[in-house]
């Protein structure tokens, strides 16, 4: 790509190719990527811009200001995004029950 060719002159990343770069950014506490632990609630692309809005485990969770900061990296990153915006959510609230379902059943829950 030459320098002066933008993000928005190549193809936009669809839901599913931000899905999979979210699943690099890990919960370090939990140690499982945010996308298999149930924290990434809707991905909206429009055009060069994403929109990512996810939870954490907690309000409180101590590993908030990196995890969020790591997933609106993994997005940046991706060919075609200008814009990457996390929106940290509450609801509905984080429970195991959003755990993905197999990996749910590989930890025993």
């Amino acid at each position: 790509m030459n320098e002066s060719q933008s993000a928005s002159d190549r193809t936009a990343p669809d839901e599913a190719t931000v899905r999979d770069a979210l699943r690099k950014v890990k919960d370090p506490e939990v140690g499982m990527n945010i996308v298999d632990l149930g924290l990434v609630y809707d991905i909206e692309v429009e055009g060069a811009a994403v929109t990512v809005r996810m939870t954490l485990t907690s309000p409180g969770c101590p590993v908030g200001p990196q995890i969020l900061g790591e997933s609106e990296q993994a997005v940046r990153d991706l060919e075609g995004v200008d814009e990457a915006k996390v929106e940290l959510v509450w609801e509905p609230y984080w429970t195991p029950e959003r755990i993905d379902p197999k990996v749910r059943a590989f930890l025993g829950f």
